[in-house]
């Protein structure tokens, strides 16, 4: 198969394994194909996604941030904790929160020179302890006059579409823009297919690592803030099964976990799937548990698909 038809294939497969999903589930459930369902599948990818779409452009450069999950259930301890003592800015304080453990997670990475999925777990670790620390190890309930004051923004409707919708979208817009038309973007694709070339042109590689992951971190606390908005409450525990779905959704999407290829918006599109998926085993009765052996079995299959194996000569 000629280069050119293996892109098309990993740019156009997912899109049509979405179809086929859709339409699998929708002969299933013939409600599943109502407009009022599809706005209500999307809005639910949504936290998803926002997790998932800061990790893509780590993943993009050859790395891997596991801190995510950890990230977002922090950040809605610090919402729901501080909601009522600071207002609105404990929505930033919460997002600083993540860009701050996805700047530790790089610095160790790349001034100690340790792998990324070491030192994002290691990270992980303080982050998990962090968010215990500010809930004072309990679910923490979100007043709903607090709720109504400063989050209407995140859940409701606006113009007959959910509001997590907007937030979507307006991440994947920003995050695309970044991705596809700025130095930096271009930056990050050129790493993950050719680090050694990117050095030689005199490029501070560090650099633009780092910020891929404060990039990381802060899509995961916005995820996490989001995600306590729709919940009315922030729990140290509360994202804890979206690490997977979350790698999965980006792998599925089409980008390649050896770096330099892939997109937000990708992304997006395996964050549909996952969810299309956990729908259509939700129908069949498959309990959490076994939801997450097939994450599992999805994301061999992805991986096994789209790596490049040129960039691996020795397996480990």
């Amino acid at each position: 198969m000629s280069k050119e038809w293996k892109e098309r294939l990993h740019t156009y497969l997912p899109i049509v394994f979405l179809i086929v999903l859709v339409l699998l589930v929708g002969t299933y459930d013939p409600s599943f194909f109502s407009v009022g369902n599809f706005l209500t599948v999307t809005a639910d990818t949504m936290t998803l996604f926002l997790m998932a779409s800061g990790v893509t452009l780590v993943i993009m450069i050859g790395g891997i941030d596991l801190s995510i999950q950890a990230v977002a259930s922090m950040a809605s301890c610090i919402l729901a904790a501080y909601l009522g003592r600071f207002g609105m800015w404990t929505i930033p304080l919460a997002v600083l929160g993540g860009a701050v453990a996805g700047l530790a997670g790089s610095l160790v990475s790349t001034r100690l020179r340790i792998p990324s999925f070491i030192a994002t777990l290691a990270v992980s670790g303080v982050v998990l302890s962090a968010g215990y620390w500010f809930s004072d190890t309990r679910s923490i309930n979100i007043p709903p006059d607090l709720s109504a004051s400063y989050l209407s923004w995140a859940v409701g409707d606006t113009l007959g579409i959910p509001n997590e919708i907007w937030v979507g979208v307006v991440a994947m817009v920003v995050l695309s823009v970044l991705l596809q038309l700025t130095p930096f973007g271009r930056l990050i694709r050129g790493i993950g297919a050719q680090e050694q070339a990117v050095i030689a042109s005199g490029i501070n590689v560090d650099r633009i690592k780092i910020a891929a992951y404060v990039l990381s971190g802060t899509m995961a606390a916005l995820a996490g803030v989001v995600m306590a908005a729709r919940l009315g409450s922030g729990s140290p525990t509360l994202a804890n099964e979206f690490l997977l779905p979350a790698i999965a959704a980006i792998i599925v999407g089409g980008t390649a976990i050896t770096g330099g290829v892939g997109s937000v918006w990708r992304t997006f599109v395996g964050a549909l799937i996952v969810q299309v998926v956990r729908i259509g085993m939700t129908f069949m009765g498959v309990s959490v548990f076994a939801q997450q052996i097939v994450f599992g079995v999805i994301l061999v299959a992805a991986v096994a698909i789209t790596l490049d194996r040129s960039k691996l000569l020795v397996v480990k």
